[in-house]
């Protein structure tokens, strides 16, 4: 083990390996005529972890966790070891319709588990077995004294080892795994799905090697609904051209998202440094995390300090930039990917702010534009990728995907456009984009550059499938369409927050995450103590545990559509405000004026925006979710029951569950 080992495995882990074979040895002696597999540190890609000894016998999947010398058990490491085992069950296809048996050893401790039990989710997965290592053995018989059902397995116990792992990573999980160098294909799904990113991922990188063989410049525009794995397209683009030596840099507009991913990038940095004894402080571990992934507005700001605006044009400032041989007046990076990238600001936004914030004045360009300007500017070849999603703005300024191609149509007709098939449809540029780029010679439209099934939820692929429909007011659709997913992704409706709390709680295992999320129109939840004007700590609220008030785990700081888009968790709680009503026939939209009342939504751009948010809200959990209307009060002019019933009778038309 210790010459196969690829890590810079310290002398007291080679002394556990030590302990855990004696240990085994004596504990698998009763089964030496059995068929039966041990493996020692087993990996799981997903979390970027290695499970101590796994054991196959009679059928079933013994996961085992060894904490050497410890004498307490510590719930964080309860907690890892069902890790493992949900891992396995979730995404493990030897694993799926096995039973699993995760088992903690503190091979000192005086305590010991008498009583086996699968967890109320009745999937096979047994609830936590603790013990020491005196005790191992009698654990593993009162496990296999119990009968198994009879099952016609799908994968036999010795092809076990060798049958796919099929993970559906969250963003922050995806990332981590990234920059720890492994490669998109081991921490994603190897079915269709997960084919589909690889294709894709494939297709960028193809692009990025011609554009620089021939020294030009180019551009991808790569769709994809809701969780199909455009950032994480984008995130393994940036960090493989790193290895490449080909400077990229991962930009998004979407600050909750970069400050979540750059903190926890900067811990795992941090904390793995220490792990091979090297000091480093944390400033130090996040200044290289902030070499590829950056919000626009830090990239925007540097070239904003080369340049000067003359007769309506951008030009550089001489006196205050020198050029580079390479890079010419652009920034150090041949390539920038820019995340959602529809939700660019127009030139009157971004010419306001600059005005306002930085005394920039009359700046002639929308961001999008800008940003190919700044490219352009190099010497030697240049990419950029667009990862657009449909159907997802939220925001005033806005300037969709038409201003990029409008940009390019107008001042940079010698970019070449590689372009998703699915760009035309109407939800991008209102379906113009193949008018706008008619007569553009520089084009090629690619399947390959459009993501099209959600990868966020693995229980529930057609999730944002059942989200549109439902917004769309179409009930014979949603119904069959939950229909087809409502055993593997739960929705339930309540009009009670506590029991919605308690329904998350109840669900949720090992570090499954879970959170309360609201429009952030939500104005009137204030006497269920969530005020949408007091933003939760993004950073805190995704990567914390249940020990940190901060935390979503503690259940009192909710997440708008503004801090949760483009990240997900496990499970939430939608508190679903007087913003959006149903009113029997469709939607009527709503914004509280801050003191008396409600105030009807005219506007139709402001109107997709809500519907839009909500839209985000309800595609945010991987595997399932509770949604809770309150009643309201007859007592409260702002909180009348009839803004709240026809919405709750609306949802439970589509045949959600009703959580009494």
């Amino acid at each position: 083990m210790s010459r196969a080992d690829e890590m810079d495995t310290s002398s007291t882990q080679k002394y556990a390996w030590e302990q855990e074979i004696q240990i085994m040895k004596r504990v698998l002696q009763p089964y030496e005529n059995e068929c039966a597999e041990i493996l020692f540190e087993y990996t799981i890609p997903r979390l970027g972890k290695r499970i101590d000894v796994v054991v196959l016998l009679q059928e079933r999947v013994f996961v085992i966790e060894f904490k050497a010398g410890e004498n307490e058990f510590i719930h964080q490491d309860v907690d890892q070891v069902l890790d493992y085992a949900l891992d396995l069950k979730n995404f493990h296809q030897g694993s799926v319709d096995r039973y699993i048996i995760p088992i903690l050893v503190a091979t000192e401790s005086d305590a010991y588990s008498t009583l086996c039990q699968l967890s109320h989710y009745d999937d096979g997965v047994y609830e936590p077995l603790l013990t020491n290592a005196e005790h191992l053995a009698d654990i593993f018989s009162m496990v296999l004294e119990e009968t198994l059902p009879v099952i016609s397995y799908s994968i036999s116990i010795s092809d076990w080892a060798r049958s796919r792992y099929a993970p559906t990573p969250t963003i922050i999980e995806a990332a981590r795994s990234l920059y720890l160098n492994h490669s998109v294909e081991n921490i994603t799904r190897h079915d269709a799905e997960g084919e589909q990113l690889k294709r894709t991922t494939q297709y960028v990188q193809k692009v990025i090697h011609e554009t620089k063989s021939r020294g030009g410049k180019s551009i991808c525009f790569v769709t994809g609904v809701p969780g199909a794995g455009k950032t994480l397209v984008g995130l393994n683009v940036a960090v493989q051209q790193e290895t490449d030596e080909d400077l990229a840099v991962y930009l998004s507009g979407n600050g909750p998202l970069v400050a979540v991913l750059t903190e926890a990038l900067t811990r795992d940095k941090q904390a793995r440094e220490k792990s091979l004894g090297n000091r480093i402080t944390k400033k130090e571990a996040e200044r290289e995390v902030k070499r590829f992934i950056q919000i626009i507005h830090r990239y925007r700001d540097n070239m904003l300090g080369k340049i000067r605006v003359v007769n309506g044009e951008l030009q550089i400032d001489p006196h205050k930039e020198l050029q580079d041989k390479k890079a010419g007046y652009g920034e150090v990076e041949n390539i920038a990917i820019f995340d959602e990238a529809q939700r660019s600001w127009d030139n009157e936004h971004i010419a306001s702010w600059l005005k306002r914030k930085k005394g920039f004045d009359a700046f002639p360009m929308s961001e999008g534009e800008f940003l190919i300007w700044s490219l352009d500017q190099r010497k030697d070849w240049a990419v950029i990728v667009c990862l657009v999603g449909g159907g997802q703005e939220i925001n005033t300024g806005e300037a969709g995907i038409g201003e990029w191609i409008r940009a390019l149509n107008e001042t940079f007709p010698h970019w070449q456009v590689y372009i998703s098939n699915q760009l035309t449809a109407k939800e991008y540029a209102e379906g113009k984009v193949k008018d706008l780029l008619e007569n553009n010679p520089h084009v090629t439209y690619s399947e390959d550059l459009h993501l099209a099934v959600s990868m966020r939820s693995f229980r529930a692929e057609s999730l944002s499938n059942m989200v549109h429909y439902l917004l769309d007011g179409d009930v014979e659709k949603v119904r069959q369409t939950y229909a087809a997913i409502s055993d593997r992704y739960p929705i339930v409706l309540t009009r009670d927050l506590d029991k919605a709390k308690a329904w998350l709680k109840h669900h949720a295992r090992g570090k499954e995450r879970y959170g309360m999320v609201v429009s952030s129109k939500a104005y009137r939840l204030k006497p269920l103590a969530i005020d949408v004007r007091c933003k939760p700590n993004t950073v805190h609220w995704f990567l914390d545990d249940i020990n940190d008030v901060r935390s979503s785990l503690f259940l009192e700081d909710a997440a708008s559509e503004f801090d949760i888009q483009g990240l997900e968790l496990d499970w939430t709680c939608l508190i679903w405000d007087g913003d959006l009503r149903y009113n029997g026939k469709g939607w009527d939209f709503f914004e509280f004026n801050g003191g008396n009342k409600w105030n009807r939504i005219n506007k139709s751009e402001r109107k997709s925006y809500q519907l839009n948010a909500y839209r985000v809200l309800l595609t945010r959990a991987r595997q399932g979710m509770v949604i809770c209307v309150p009643k309201g009060s007859a007592e409260d002019h702002t909180r009348l029951p009839q803004f709240y019933d026809g919405t709750f009778e609306y949802l439970k038309s589509l045949g959600l569950e009703i959580l009494e």
